[in-house]
């Protein structure tokens, strides 16, 4: 009679739980900062079958996908990190968890303080990618448009 394998309903990577339910390739992108397409980079670099699984893995198949997680902007080329030059070491670094959040507020904070076009834009909560504006992105009270009267 074959052993059940016990299934681990949480797996524990880079300060996130993951669901132990989901296959591998999946649960990776419960982490802030990876994607689809780096999940199945991560993956394939810890020599893992992405369509396992997670909470079915043994303990040494998650220790190398910790490990990769770690050291995944060393490994990965400039163009597949989310910071590809940071402002202030000019490394490039991939950032997982709350990293990615923080990283953002400050950016936008020194945005703000420089008093660049886009900071400023932040400020005053308008759009800050180049999008018109004239009809779309209203906020408050504002709706439609006003007739002249007679």
């Amino acid at each position: 009679m074959a052993q059940e394998e016990e299934i681990k309903y949480f797996v524990r990577i880079s300060n996130t739980d993951l669901d132990g339910t989901k296959p591998v390739h999946i649960a990776l992108t419960g982490i802030k900062g990876v994607g689809m397409h780096s999940a199945a980079v991560i993956t394939q670099m810890a020599k893992v079958n992405g369509r396992e699984l997670i909470g079915k893995l043994p303990e040494e198949d998650v220790d190398r996908i910790r490990e990769v997680v770690d050291n995944y902007s060393e490994k990965v080329p400039t163009w597949m990190v989310n910071r590809p030059r940071d402002i202030y070491t000019g490394d490039k670094k991939h950032l997982f968890g709350t990293d990615v959040l923080t990283t953002l507020d400050e950016d936008i904070n020194l945005m703000r303080k420089i008093r660049c076009y886009r900071g400023i834009r932040h400020e005053t909560g308008q759009k800050v990618r180049g999008q018109r504006t004239k009809s779309t992105g209203r906020t408050g009270t504002t709706v439609g448009v006003r007739r002249k009267k007679d």
